[in-house]
């Protein structure tokens, strides 16, 4: 595997809110002014110069993509058939199984707020299954754990996930899966760590990893 996934040298320059073009002008306007933007934020969207941090930063260089692609995540994060426990926990497997320290950072805050617990976090830092009592809870985790980990689901769990959360929901939860799959992809091949003077997840030994 190359090594680190993820590095101390970022490969994409942060770009400057004062010099971006139109088009990244409406990319950069839609995730600030978005329900990205709440107040106070859970994680650091931009630095102290407004520059975006994380994987909206590389949304600015293809505005034609990047405008899409948020878009997409706007409606996963805030439209879907899931709790916000059950988002989060779907989204930090996916973080755990990248060993994704922006994800994972950006999204420990908004799953705390959402009512996980340290246990439960731990838990999914490791790539172990928490304690869930919700049996919803249980198939997200255990559905997004395959996604992530065999690109599939086993018929047991389709089965499950079906008849617990119904299709709508299922095609959500995949969408999900795939799209912050994606999002780790990028930080790890632009070397995108946590902000300046956050802490990086202690990763363990049994956690996951990309494949």
């Amino acid at each position: 595997m190359i090594d680190p996934p993820n590095g101390d040298v970022e490969r994409l320059p942060l770009l400057p809110p004062g010099l971006l073009s139109e088009r990244q002008r409406e990319v950069y306007d839609a995730l600030t002014e978005g329900p990205r933007g709440e107040r106070p934020p859970a994680f650091r969207l931009t630095d102290g110069a407004g520059r975006l941090q994380g994987p909206f930063n590389a949304m600015l260089y293809s505005p034609a993509v990047g405008m899409p692609l948020q878009e997409l995540g706007a409606a996963l994060r805030f439209r879907t058939a899931f709790t916000r426990r059950e988002r989060e926990i779907a989204i930090l497997v996916v973080a755990a199984h990248w060993r994704s320290d922006f994800e994972w950072y950006a999204h420990e805050g908004i799953a705390r707020r959402a009512g996980l617990t340290d246990g439960e976090l731990a838990a999914l830092r490791a790539g172990r299954a928490p304690l869930l009592a919700d049996a919803r809870e249980r198939i997200v985790h255990e559905a997004a754990r395959q996604l992530a980990a065999e690109h599939d689901l086993s018929d047991a769990v389709h089965a499950e996930a079906v008849a617990t959360l119904g299709r709508t929901a299922l095609v959500e939860l995949v969408t999900l899966v795939g799209y912050y799959a994606a999002l780790a992809l990028q930080l790890r091949a632009f070397r995108v760590g946590v902000p300046d003077g956050e802490p990086a997840p202690e990763w363990g030994d049994d956690g996951g990893h990309p494949g």
